[in-house]
């Protein structure tokens, strides 16, 4: 059986406005309502594979738990990164949790911010790789270069016409000479960081090569605990971990390496140019993403998260406007993009970091408008899901119903609230919201008081799950 794992903790800041750290790319619903994430489960949703294990980061569980969810997918185990520690870790803990089950488990491990288009050809090739992980090669899959793209990794594979091929060297990111170079030579792939092994083939590689990383993993390991749908780890023993790749912990030192070609039409989207080239053209190239409109204008990319974007006499031009934020920028500055957050990040703007809408346990808010004393917030509560019990020491809250029917309780009286029904919440009075349907309740909350933000919560019992 194969076990996928699949790897979900990136923050991909190139893809920005759009993406942040609380809503990376991985999660942004851009192809046909699905993201990246989703369609990483979906790809290995089949015959021959198990349910897979997500290892992903602890501030992105409800973002997890809910895209798996409309998906109808259960994962085998949702396991939570107090904080990154790179890929090595996560290869490890895959193999060592897949071991308890199934001590002749395969490791299909996958990022999962990646999009493959030819999705049977890959399933394929990762198929006819399995005897050679079986007899304990590891197997990376080496991506078809069609250009000299200096943004990878490259793998030089061993000449042949076998399906799974030695691997002869690990190739940093070249210059673009080299990478023509390797594109001419037609032995050089690119590394996609997708890799097929057995629990027991990879197992043995850590003692053998990183013994150290194997003890801290195995002790990692013993912290774990569940928490309803995800486990938990140690976060003290978890930050002790090595923050290192596969590729420099493993791959570049094991001798039974072994390297599949595939050409599945992958990319790993990196940029907001690298999405304009995978999404469907109007006749003059143009892109768009949401209510967006296009005047005498040539390859460009508009994406609205709300409103109109409209493009008028440019080329090459990407425009991304959300709720909060718009960027505007020639596609050969794409990469540029990442300097401007890390500018906002030195200048401490929420728009580097928070992303308007924000996944909790029972639902999410999306922050509408903020000023002088208010704050005006959407709310979705799932059905049989609520908030905790709590306070405010600063502010007061109105509600306002928009859908579904919502059990509201403050100060210890109980209602019910239904469609343009609303409730008044004083400063300072315990409350907490319930929804009893089978419909989601949809809210509009205002908030009026002299401090807004969110640490002026005094929970005095928790909501369904943590948070």
């Amino acid at each position: 059986m194969i076990y996928p794992c699949i790897l979900s903790g990136g923050v991909g800041t190139r893809l920005w406005p759009l993406s942040r750290p609380d809503r990376p790319k991985q999660f942004l619903p851009l192809f046909g309502g699905e993201s990246l994430f989703q369609k990483t489960c979906k790809r290995v949703r089949r015959a021959g594979f198990a349910a897979p294990i997500v290892i992903g980061s602890n501030a992105h569980r409800f973002l997890i738990g809910e895209q798996l969810s409309e998906l109808g997918l259960e994962a085998n185990s949702i396991v939570l990164e107090p904080v990154g520690r790179n890929t090595a870790a996560p290869a490890l803990m895959a193999a060592l949790i897949a071991a308890e089950t199934d001590p002749d488990a395969l490791i299909l491990l996958l990022p999962s911010d990646h999009l493959i288009q030819k999705e049977d050809h890959f399933i394929d090739t990762v198929l006819s790789a399995r005897e050679a992980a079986k007899g304990g090669s590891i197997v990376t899959f080496g991506i078809t270069p069609t250009e000299p793209n200096t943004g990878y990794g490259y793998i030089k594979v061993a000449p042949g016409g076998d399906a799974v091929r030695p691997v002869e060297a690990f190739v940093e990111k070249p210059d673009l000479d080299r990478a023509q170079a390797f594109l001419e030579d037609g032995s050089y792939a690119w590394n996609a960081g997708i890799f097929l092994y057995s629990a027991q083939t990879m197992i043995d590689a850590f003692k053998q090569l990183q013994p150290a990383l194997f003890e801290d993993v195995q002790a990692v390991m013993t912290t774990r605990h569940s928490d309803l749908d995800f486990t938990r780890l140690d976060q003290a023993s978890f930050e002790k971990l090595a923050n290192i790749s596969i590729d420099y912990a493993i791959m570049e030192k094991a001798a039974n390496v072994a390297c599949a070609p595939v050409a599945p039409d992958w990319d790993d989207l990196g940029s907001w140019s690298a999405i304009w080239t995978v999404l469907d053209k109007d006749e003059d190239g143009n892109s768009a993403l949401g209510d967006s409109r296009f005047l005498d204008s040539r390859n460009c990319l508009a994406y609205a998260e709300r409103g109109l974007v409209s493009v008028i006499g440019l080329e090459d031009v990407m425009v991304i406007a959300t709720t909060d934020s718009v960027l505007v920028a020639h596609k050969d500055k794409a990469q540029d993009v990442k300097t401007v957050v890390e500018q906002l990040k030195a200048e401490n703007r929420k728009e580097a970091e928070q992303h308007p809408r924000a996944y909790k346990p029972w639902g999410y808010t999306e922050r509408i408008n903020t000023g002088d004393r208010f704050a005006v917030q959407s709310m979705m509560i799932n059905p049989g899901k609520s908030i905790s019990l709590q306070s405010h020491l600063h502010r007061a809250e109105h509600w306002i119903v928009v859908s579904g029917t919502v059990e509201i309780t403050i100060d210890g009286r109980t209602s019910l609230l239904t469609e343009n029904q609303s409730a008044y919440v004083p400063l300072g009075a315990l409350h907490t919201l319930r929804n009893p349907g089978r419909i989601p309740v949809r809210m509009i909350e205002v908030q009026s008081g002299t401090y807004l933000d969110e640490d002026d919560i005094l929970r005095h019992s928790e909501p369904s799950q943590d948070s």
